[in-house]
């Protein structure tokens, strides 16, 4: 019997350290998950720190196992904007797009991974998509320019937000091996190997860089022009 449990305490440690031969997927479900945490800053025109650095999101890519578990999200229509700007969802969740506004609205989205058109309707009522593959969906209203949204859609469950600060903490992470990433809308896309190790990683400092960004209008669902003139809401 001590020599089984000797046994089976040495493939424990074999598998924890990415050596064993049934896998690292074996070795993260066997290890005790802990925490990823730091802080993202974005740096703006004349280096000035921005403003909207909550709507960042930060997610982790490791070993494949059984995907995140898919959930129902909303993003409303009020005073001509869509809210939340941006939203975080796993692979498989489904999205409703409630109008709240007293005129029309026609969501839409021509992403690769998942395009949609939910047609024009009307104050009060709801329509929804479902995001299936992981991706950046950039969505849209076809009837108002102004109008934008972006639903980042991840297929591992270690993702998030930060805070308005910045901070940021991804829970029940498996020590291992991972890649990070780290998005914003208005700065280039930074990626970092990490190894979590069995007690967590805190203190991360990320930073972006959205000095050069530019604002460039988006076309309609007929990949033309916005219409300048002629919209009365």
């Amino acid at each position: 019997m001590r020599g089984k449990v000797k046994r089976a305490a040495a493939l424990r440690r074999a598998l924890l350290l990415g050596g064993g031969a049934l896998g690292w997927p074996l070795a993260a479900a066997l290890a005790p998950a802990v925490e990823v945490a730091g802080r993202i800053t974005i740096l703006d025109e004349k280096d000035r720190p921005a403003d909207d650095v909550g709507q960042a999101v930060v997610w982790l890519d490791g070993p494949r196992g059984s995907g995140p578990t898919p959930v129902r999200a909303e993003i409303g229509t009020s005073d001509k904007e869509f809210s939340p700007h941006v939203l975080v969802v796993p692979a498989g969740s489904t999205v409703a797009f409630p109008n709240h506004d007293p005129f029309n609205h026609n969501v839409f989205s021509l992403s690769e991974e998942n395009p949609f058109d939910l047609g024009l309707y009307a104050r009060g009522e709801t329509r929804e998509a479902r995001f299936t593959r992981p991706g950046i969906v950039r969505v849209y209203c076809n009837v108002h320019a102004q109008m934008s949204a972006i639903v980042v859609v991840r297929d591992s469950p270690w993702f998030g937000q930060p805070s308005g600060d910045g901070s940021f903490a991804l829970p029940e992470v498996p020590p291992g091996r991972y890649r990070l990433h780290v998005w914003h809308e208005r700065a280039p896309e930074v990626i970092r190997d990490v190894e979590v190790p069995a007690e967590g990683i805190g203190g991360l400092a990320l930073e972006l860089d959205a000095r050069g960004y530019q604002f460039r209008p988006h076309l309609n669902k007929h990949g033309q022009p916005y219409p300048q003139q002629g919209r009365r809401y």
